[in-house]
């Protein structure tokens, strides 16, 4: 079996959705994640813009904690920045598309 089949037959459902009937701004991660995963880079980022730079963002915080690279607090602070004004104005578009 096709890890990528399985992980599409197995997503989380949002709760938030689930619960509002409204997408929350983290709706898209995992069908843009799994998108990337089959190469599909245009799709990926159609479906969730900010999941590149998440997956960025996440791999230097980690490579920095894991190296005990504190002097890199700028780099952080600009990729926490970076990839929350990426998550929001996404989502604002997408709400605005499909709700207004």
């Amino acid at each position: 079996m096709d890890i990528t089949n399985w992980l599409q037959n197995h997503f989380i459902p949002c709760p938030f959705k689930k619960l509002t009937g409204i997408d929350c701004p983290g709706c898209g991660f995992q069908r843009s994640l799994l998108a990337l995963i089959k190469g599909n880079l245009r799709e990926s980022i159609l479906l969730y813009p900010a999941t590149i730079p998440l997956l960025i963002t996440s791999l230097f915080v980690l490579f920095a904690v894991k190296l005990k690279m504190d002097n890199r607090d700028m780099i952080k602070k600009t990729l926490f920045i970076t990839t929350g004004s990426i998550i929001m104005i996404s989502y604002i578009v997408k709400i605005y598309s499909l709700y207004i």
